[in-house]
């Protein structure tokens, strides 16, 4: 039988920044804020198909700062504004060694460190 314990993250996102919390220890420890990863967007460009590509380039970008720190996990939850959460599950999906984490995404409105943990345990109880 396994003893395997879950790694569960959570995350906040919007299009410029992303908070990401996880369990500070093994089983039922508190959840703890790993960190934070901030997209500043593309500088303004006078060529649009140059700006687009410029765009997308720091999206990816900023999904994999938001993915490395999310080392063996096992379940996520993503939420946010938008649909910059159904984006990055994709990208998640879409990554190999991400692509059999199980993941969730919610609407929710912008929240601070204390609301993001609070959130994180009561979904993942």
């Amino acid at each position: 039988m396994s003893t395997h314990i879950k790694k569960q993250f959570g995350i906040w996102m919007d299009q410029q920044q992303a908070t990401i919390v996880s369990r500070e220890g093994p089983g039922t420890a508190p959840f703890v804020v790993l960190g934070k990863v901030v997209d500043p967007g593309p500088a303004k460009n006078t060529n649009e198909h140059a700006a687009n590509n410029h765009e997308i380039a720091l999206r990816h970008k900023y999904f994999k700062e938001i993915a490395a720190k999310l080392l063996n996990a096992d379940e996520v939850h993503v939420s946010g504004t938008g649909e910059i959460q159904e984006q990055f599950i994709k990208f998640l999906a879409g990554t190999p060694q991400y692509k059999n984490v199980r993941s969730s995404e919610s609407t929710s409105i912008k929240m601070d460190d204390q609301q993001l943990l609070a959130f994180t345990a009561k979904h993942f109880k």
